[in-house]
């Protein structure tokens, strides 16, 4: 257990863009294992995502372990965190909670009036959401951004979500309303940087 101590969960930067193809690995290997669908991303969206601050990765020495990221939708009523993801080798050490923590406390910073959303299959996030005081909701409780819809169509299941008019599927989705307490903090030159960002 003395690896865990020597993992460090940090807001992604341009510096962090060498581990993106990496990440992306990571996430093809994991749905396969899975047998489920995922939202393909490239590389230059996720390395967007780290120069814009909206990107946490956990690194052991300079290691890859985790990595998660934040979208926006309906003109930033809606965030989401996304593409949550563990390698093997720091699977059980807690990696995952402290990174959904991170983008959950990220997320808040930044848009602290957002809803913030998730819809997942997977019972080990449907707990940290859980946590963290999300509510289980119907997919008319989520944003109507036909972007965010769009990232469903590769998922293998995105058939139940047509046949039902978008209205059901196998994914669980839960919702949090800002009214809560952040469970990890944001170090101060991140809020500087994003401050900027922000300003641009």
């Amino acid at each position: 257990m003395e690896q865990e101590t020597k993992i460090q969960v940090l807001v992604a930067g341009a510096e962090h863009e060498v581990y993106v193809d990496t990440i992306l690995q990571t996430i093809a290997d994991a749905a396969k294992v899975r047998g489920t669908g995922i939202a393909k991303r490239t590389h230059e969206y996720l390395a967007t995502k780290m120069k814009e601050a909206k990107a946490v990765i956990a690194l052991s020495g300079d290691r890859f372990a985790g990595f998660s990221y934040i979208e926006t939708w309906g003109n930033k009523q809606y965030v989401t965190t996304s593409g949550l993801i563990v390698h093997p080798d720091f699977r059980g050490l807690g990696v995952a909670k402290k990174i959904k923590d991170m983008t959950f406390s990220l997320a808040r910073t930044r848009w602290p009036h957002a809803k913030i959303f998730s819809l997942t299959s997977g019972a080990a996030v449907m707990k940290m959401n859980t946590e963290l005081g999300y509510q289980p909701v119907t997919f008319a409780d989520l944003t109507d951004d036909e972007a965010f819809w769009r990232g469903c169509e590769g998922c293998v299941n995105v058939d139940v979500l047509h046949r039902t008019g978008r209205k059901y599927c196998i994914c669980t989705a839960m919702l949090y309303d800002p009214e809560e307490h952040l469970p990890a903090k944001i170090p101060e030159e991140v809020i500087e940087r994003i401050k900027q960002l922000d300003e641009k």
